[in-house]
């Protein structure tokens, strides 16, 4: 990419590292909460979904104030993480945690649909077999919910990549350190002669996110032929 200068590539690894890790580090939270959303009754069970979904609806600005309330140097969770060397503020940890928050609930979506669509029973008859719960997810669920997973991942990986709002509220802007690939198309928009930077950046963006969709859509497509077939 010798068309890029150094702080958009350096604005890109950073995007890249920042949506590989917020995906990785949520799905297996995803995958619990998703289950729990469709398979699950329980006190609280609406309480839990409207959380889960907050981010779609709030402000990117105020989650991201959110957070940084909570899990900034003065905050009670950020306070305490800090003394054993956990810092989020201002750090590109900080940033992968708001883009895996605004993220979340596009994972969880894709997954609930995926494990609604399987039939209980099938469940069921594993469990009375003798299997235990995490061997019937293990060996029943989770090969049929896989496209939905995939799916889920892959959109929280491009969602990762575009997000802005919460990003700059909690992180700022740091080149080199929080300066994620929406970060530095701002930047760039608010200098003289930034233009062709920030339209290379867009250009980028827009090729990230078309490339997650329809590899999101194929691999799907190809698991779940390949788990009909089975």
């Amino acid at each position: 990419m010798g068309w890029l200068g150094p702080e958009e590539l350096e604005a890109l690894r950073l995007s890249l590292r920042v949506s590989f890790w917020a995906t990785l580090v949520t799905l297996p939270f995803g995958v619990f909460t998703a289950y729990a959303l469709a398979r699950w009754r329980f006190p609280g069970r609406q309480v839990l979904n409207g959380l889960v979904h907050l981010p779609l609806i709030l402000p990117p600005v105020v989650t991201g104030y959110l957070l940084l309330l909570t899990f900034g140097i003065q905050g009670p969770l950020g306070r305490a993480l800090s003394e054993v060397g956990i810092v989020f503020a201002f750090r590109w940890t900080g940033a992968a945690l708001a883009a895996g928050i605004m993220a979340f609930p596009l994972m969880v979506r894709a997954i609930r649909l995926s494990i609604e669509a399987v039939d209980p029973k099938l469940e069921q008859a594993g469990a009375t077999l003798g299997a235990s719960r995490i061997m019937v997810f293990a060996t029943v669920t989770l090969p049929m919910i896989l496209p939905g997973v995939i799916a889920g991942a892959i959109l929280a990986f491009a969602k990762a990549m575009g997000e802005f709002g919460a990003t700059i509220t909690f992180v700022s802007n740091i080149p080199g350190q929080t300066q994620t690939l929406p970060s530095a198309v701002y930047a760039f928009l608010q200098v003289p002669g930034g233009e062709a930077a920030a339209t290379r950046l867009v250009v980028i963006s827009v090729v990230i996110a078309l490339s997650a969709l329809l590899a999101s859509e194929f691999i799907a497509r190809r698991v779940a032929a390949r788990v009909a077939g089975s």
